[in-house]
């Protein structure tokens, strides 16, 4: 893609509806990251959109177990913005950069513990067959409970419908943030 195919709301298009919008959005990403003013084009969608991923980003998975999900699908997707995006979000939560890198080569990778190829894997599986395999799901069930368990799920879902957004409407990257590595 050459551009985005639906360019960021420039600030001085945005009415006092879209520049609300975009105040409630601006935790933790930068005064104008282009998903949420890309996305605020579309109000209703976006005022009902904004609660549900933040409820994700605030659950109750561990912050670093869900980034771990997070940017599997984001590599999966190929996702830049969302992979750029929860690279520092991950860090964050605790991810190291040696932990980050290997996110690519997925669960088999040396390196996981198990708990953390584990959730690798699941997030393999719902992109792949769109369902947690069994003995994965075994596996999650002894370290999380009912709420975590629907969260891997929803967390996983949420950000593919994320990434299929983002790369259809070509959101570019925000500055200071790096796509998808090579490897």
């Amino acid at each position: 893609m050459s551009g985005p195919r639906i360019p960021p709301l420039p600030a001085a298009a945005r009415d006092d509806h879209a520049r609300e919008l975009l105040a409630t959005a601006r935790a933790g990403t930068g005064p104008d990251a282009k998903i949420f003013t890309t996305l605020v084009r579309h109000p209703g969608l976006f005022r009902t959109w904004l609660p549900f991923g933040g409820k994700l980003l605030n659950g109750r998975l561990p912050a670093r177990d869900r980034e771990l999900l997070i940017l599997r699908t984001a590599w999966n997707c190929r996702a830049d913005y969302e992979w750029g995006q929860h690279v520092r979000i991950g860090r964050d939560a605790g991810l190291t950069t040696d932990e980050i890198d290997r996110v690519p080569s997925g669960p088999g990778a040396r390196g996981w513990d198990r708990a953390d190829a584990t959730l690798l894997r699941a997030a393999d599986e719902l992109h792949l067959s769109s369902r947690v395999v069994d003995p994965t799901w075994a596996e999650l069930a002894s370290r999380y409970d009912e709420r975590q368990l629907i969260e891997v799920c929803m967390v996983v879902g949420h950000y593919h419908l994320v990434a299929f957004t983002l790369n259809s409407l070509g959101v570019e990257l925000d500055e200071g943030l790096e796509g998808l590595p090579t490897a």
